[in-house]
């Protein structure tokens, strides 16, 4: 692998000698920024209120694709939204009867939660019977939610999940013409290229020894729940596992799928060349179009396919890190080929894989976690500077774009949470950076523009999160979604007034020229030249030929900050601005200010409250 200096510089070189289009083609920045707005699906229209830990769907209830209805598109579109990630769309593992539709059960003793994890698909050509009115209807009904989201103005994404499917894999919806996973495997070996699994020879599966007070369902009685489960021979677990029997805390549920990567971690196919950074999708599919590629390449591309002729806008690849860079070259070629525009994010936490993923792999977007993320959270919790905010901002500069921010999403905590902050408004000027200091799309989950606190104990898993297994209301968005009136009805003052800050904040975001072109830092110059201004604070400009902003936020939760915010003269010089007074108006509540330029500097007379912050712009 590459380190990303040297990588950098190689894609350089092979510009000089004739690829400045291909790199142009794959930096270029919009002039708008994309919000992303993240939706468990099967629980945001949930008005149920039970939540009792472990509970069936007839106890605690589950949301409907017809819950998205024209009505709460539009409040979601209203927020300052432009595409919608459903979250577990594809039929996934439940624990719920649906054998009177023709689709067999599923073991407890391989499902986590009652509801099952969105990332153990059992079958890619159809949807989570969960979801729809009728379930002998179900993929009718997602067509349909496909023409209300498009019809509201919107785009949408689902997941994709190559590392691995559901241990009971079964793909019985699979089109004529196509297999599902494993059905021609050799399961005699333990690799075989074309198997699309692992197996153990001569080894039969066993369930997970439950360890500190574990039971599947919290033991309740089930079926199907006796501590067994048919597998022989047994496969190799989802996160790499190769023992009959996982550990609990392994992904047990699920089975590795094979990319042609042999056991002792060589490859089974053909590797791109160095120079291929610098190709287009067009050339890395002409590339595969010569080679024979693993059959589970083929498959994972089939339903691609099928699932953009249906009119989704674009994936969400579940660890994408964990599946060679060189598919991810077939794949996205192959999408892209179909549909130039379609949205591709990955789920990559290495940074040090960043730029294979993006310019080898063709992706879009992948998450800023380890570093953005993770530094913006350290600042809300108390404990870290935002100084290091713009050393990461300047070390990732060169494919800034390509880093998706956001501070929720399904695996995270929600800010509101004591193990988080504690408090959602604290996520406010962390919002405003995130939104606003690159040229990047933004990612927001649901029940965050609320506060949600994810508090309640589920079943599966702890609080702080959302549940992603198990049959569950959201209390904080059930309250705005207000018996699916979707218009805040029964919400607090203070969820109102959170929302209402996004709604401001996300809706500038989207319009704004300048958050897709010019940024510099004046923190640290404030930092040495301004007596009040401290580490707690954040600051920069940005600006395009129409739009000159200046951005502040104060990460203090108690201190107000009365300060002279200055701008260096060199900035000054690039907008063209000399000396005298210009009126500067906050982008989020509309109150004025004023630059003060001399023949040296500007300067901005600001109060800050604890966690406020201004988007100035310059009219």
């Amino acid at each position: 692998m590459k380190t990303s200096i040297s990588y950098i510089l190689l894609l350089a070189l092979v510009c000089v000698v004739g690829c400045e289009d291909e790199m142009e083609e794959m930096n270029e920045r919009p002039k708008k920024k994309e919000v992303v707005y993240q939706v468990f699906t099967r629980l945001f229209g949930n008005t149920n209120s039970t939540n009792k830990p472990w509970g069936t769907i007839e106890e605690n209830g589950v949301g409907k694709f017809s819950d998205f209805s024209e009505e709460a598109l539009r409040s979601i579109k209203n927020l300052g939204v432009t595409y919608i990630w459903y979250t577990g769309i594809p039929h996934h593992d439940v624990i719920s009867d649906y054998s009177e539709f023709g689709i067999s059960n599923d073991d407890p003793d391989i499902v986590k939660g009652r509801a099952g994890s969105p990332y153990a698909v059992k079958d890619y050509y159809n949807v989570n019977p969960d979801l729809a009115d009728d379930p002998t209807n179900r993929l009718e009904e997602f067509k349909a939610l496909i023409q209300r989201t498009h019809d509201s103005g919107l785009k949408l994404l689902i997941d994709i999940v190559p590392n691995h499917v559901a241990r009971n894999y079964e793909g019985n919806t699979t089109p004529e013409g196509s297999e599902p996973f494993g059905a021609s495997d050799d399961t005699s070996v333990v690799y075989a290229r074309d198997n699309n699994f692992y197996y153990i020879p001569d080894e039969i599966f066993q369930t997970p020894e439950w360890k500190d007070g574990y039971l599947p369902l919290g033991g309740a009685q089930h079926p199907l729940s006796d501590g067994k489960f048919v597998e022989n021979p047994a496969k190799w677990t989802g996160n790499g596992s190769r023992l009959p029997r996982p550990d609990q805390n392994d992904w047990y549920e699920t089975i590795k799928v094979n990319y042609g990567v042999r056991p002792d971690g060589s490859f089974d196919f053909d590797i791109l060349p160095e120079d291929f950074g610098s190709k287009s999708y067009t050339e890395h599919q002409q590339f595969w179009a010569a080679r024979e590629v693993p059959d589970s390449w083929k498959k994972f591309k089939e339903i691609a396919l099928y699932w953009l002729e249906m009119g989704v806008d674009g994936f969400r690849f579940d660890m994408a890190e964990m599946v060679p860079v060189e598919f991810w070259s077939y794949m996205n070629s192959h999408i892209k080929t179909e549909n130039p525009d379609a949205f591709l994010l990955a789920e990559v936490y290495n940074p040090s894989l960043y730029r294979d993923f993006i310019f080898k792999g063709k992706m879009d977007y992948l998450y800023d976690k380890v570093e953005m993320y993770d530094s913006l959270k350290h600042v809300m919790q108390g404990h870290g500077w935002t100084d290091h905010l713009a050393v990461v901002k300047k070390g990732s500069q060169d494919i800034e774009h390509h880093l998706v921010h956001f501070l929720e999403n399904h695996d995270e905590q929600r800010i509101a949470s004591p193990e988080f902050a504690g408090d959602a408004k604290k996520g406010m000027p962390a919002m405003v950076v995130s939104a606003t200091m690159t040229s990047a799309p933004l990612l927001i989950y649901f029940g965050q523009e609320v506060g949600e606190p994810g508090a309640d104990n589920a079943g599966f898993g702890t609080p702080s999160r959302t549940s992603i297994f198990d049959y569950i209301g959201v209390p904080h968005l059930q309250r705005w979604v207000n018996e699916k009136k979707y218009d805040g009805g029964q919400s607090t003052e203070d969820e109102k007034q959170l929302r209402d800050f996004y709604r401001r904040l996300l809706n500038f975001t989207i319009a704004s020229d300048a958050l897709g072109a010019n940024y510099e830092d004046i923190h640290f110059f404030n930092k040495e030249n301004t007596d009040t201004y401290d580490h707690r604070l954040f600051s920069y400009v940005r600006w395009s030929e129409i739009e000159r902003l200046i951005i502040i936020s104060n990460f203090d939760d108690e201190q107000v900050h009365d300060l002279q915010l200055k701008i260096p003269k060199s900035i000054l010089d690039q907008w063209n601005v000399t000396y005298g007074e210009y009126p500067l108006t906050d982008m989020l509540y509309g109150s004025e200010k004023t630059l003060m330029v001399n023949d040296s500097i500007g300067m901005v007379d600001l109060k800050l409250q604890p966690l406020e912050s201004f988007i100035l712009k310059m009219n």
